[in-house]
């Protein structure tokens, strides 16, 4: 090759806010080896017992230290309370000031970029009006990660210029939706209990009480019919557990209509991702009739096992939320192209945590076969590669961001090409990283990283979003005709030695 594709990186950069917090529910829980809620009860009752003056003073308090925080604090109080009326005596008779006084001892904040603000993807923007010329505006997906290593997803509004400037929209205060049970798909979760090891006749039993398209209420009367068939045996409760899992790891999630794109936060609701929702790839995706879908890829993590899942909305308003199922359909990283190719779904993924892989399917949930694409071959990415978001069409070919993970665990962005109309052939590469971590991107939550979850093309520019070492999240340009003629001067992957 010639030499190192050129590549501009903007000044803008967007680090950690640990003031962007939401409020989540506090329970204590009992010390010692006894359960119950006796603790909660002695709270109520310590609350309750306050001289009328010293309530005053502690309500007035809460509302003037975090009145500020939220967008209404008086409905953060009230959830507070609502966790735990059920068990407040003569929780009826009580004043709205003293609900919310109880309220504030069972609510907690959650600083949802208290560890970083990284990895970020862009799609283009639904709404496209009151842009200069030349410019044009795009929707970037984050991921926020708070305590305990939680991730989350947030977005922001972001315009590229015709000049090649980035600016993003400043963010308003967070919230988190309100969660629904969605309509379930029979195939698609029948397919899933299947592939992890729930498949036996029990299952099926509930199962086949269940219409193509099924409800909770439904759901819940067939796990009813079977607990209450026979004497209930430990396997029985296993079954109904394993499948009250799968559902409540399907949700929908909606924002009123006057919110703001910066301030809806995806903050895991399902059990599946109880520990986090990491790197969503977002994709616009066109069906061949002109309809365009917004999908998002992500990995959900319960802190012990990773599962694909599938984020789906038309407005960045309501959002479905479903699991990913098939054999091809393991291990982190698919990312969707934005169109059918040859009449299928397509999608890129590291099905076997080293390699990348390509997966065609006529259900976007469902991914059974793949066929490997690329192995690690160049020193910056002997240990491991993966893709680093939607691919990218072009005259040329589908273009792939890709990463790599090199000595003392450094990661580093590369590219390559793939035939627009047989992606699963590889036509050009880069055989040195397109974009490393600089200097002063080295230092961080996870040290020596660039990793990428989506890009934009926006006529001759190439505008990537990357994150730094886990930390921050920073932009950078690349002229594409120029990065083109370099991936198609280099040919196919060479066989790796």
């Amino acid at each position: 090759m010639s030499g190192p594709v050129p590549v501009r990186r903007l000044p803008l950069v967007l680090t950690p806010d640990p003031t962007r917090v939401i409020s989540r529910p506090y329970i204590p829980g009992d010390p010692g080896p006894v359960g119950g809620h006796a603790r909660v009860r002695r709270i109520v009752e310590q609350v309750l017992a306050l001289p009328d003056e010293s309530a005053a003073a502690t309500l007035a308090g809460v509302r003037r230290d975090f009145a500020g925080r939220y967008t209404d604090l008086e409905a953060v109080l009230q959830a507070g309370f609502d966790e735990v009326s059920r068990r407040v005596p003569t929780a009826d008779g009580l004043s709205v000031d003293t609900q919310r006084l109880i309220g504030s001892y069972f609510v907690h904040e959650y600083s949802l970029q208290a560890a970083a603000l990284t990895n970020p993807s862009l799609v283009l923007a639904p709404d496209q009006s009151g842009l200069a010329e030349g410019s044009v505006r795009f929707v970037a997906s984050l991921r926020a990660v708070g305590e305990g290593h939680i991730s989350s997803i947030e977005f922001r509004h972001g315009v590229l210029d015709a000049d090649g400037e980035v600016t993003i929209d400043a963010p308003a205060q967070p919230i988190t939706g309100t969660r629904r049970t969605p309509t379930f798909e029979k195939r698609a979760f029948a397919a899933k209990l299947a592939e992890i090891d729930a498949d036996d006749e029990l299952v099926d039993e509930v199962i086949d009480q269940l219409d193509e398209h099924f409800s909770m209420e439904q759901l819940e009367a067939a796990l009813h019919a079977l607990e209450t068939s026979g004497q209930p045996t430990e396997h029985t409760r296993v079954v109904v557990n394993t499948i009250h899992w799968l559902a409540a790891s399907n949700y929908e999630l909606h924002f009123p209509a006057d919110s703001e794109l910066s301030a809806r936060v995806i903050f895991p609701q399902g059990p599946a991702e109880s520990r986090g929702m990491e790197d969503a790839r977002l994709v616009r995706l066109v069906q061949d009739d002109g309809t365009v879908v917004y999908y998002a890829t992500y990995t959900a993590f319960d802190g012990f096992h990773v599962l694909p899942q599938l984020i789906e909305t038309s407005d960045f308003l309501s959002f479905r939320i479903a699991t990913i199922s098939g054999a091809a359909a393991q291990n982190k990283g698919i990312a969707l192209f934005p169109r059918l190719v040859g009449g299928h779904y397509a999608a890129l993924a590291r099905s076997d945590n080293e390699n990348n892989y390509v997966m065609f399917s006529d259900h976007l949930r469902t991914w059974d076969s793949s066929e490997r694409l690329q192995v690690p071959t160049f020193p910056w990415e002997l240990i491991q590669i993966g893709n680093s978001g939607a691919p990218i069409e072009t005259d040329a070919g589908w273009l792939v961001i890709t990463h790599g993970v090199g000595p003392v665990r450094t990661y580093a962005l590369g590219a390559i090409l793939l035939d627009l109309d047989d992606p699963t052939k590889v036509i050009g590469h880069l055989d040195r990283p397109l974009l490393a971590a600089a200097e002063d991107e080295r230092e961080g939550y996870v040290p020596n990283v660039v990793y990428s979850c989506g890009q934009l093309l926006h006529g001759n520019t190439l505008l990537i979003a990357y994150g730094a070492s886990d930390t921050g999240a920073r932009f950078a340009t690349v002229e594409l005709d120029v990065l083109l003629d370099e991936l198609l001067a280099s040919g196919s992957l060479p066989e790796r030695p």
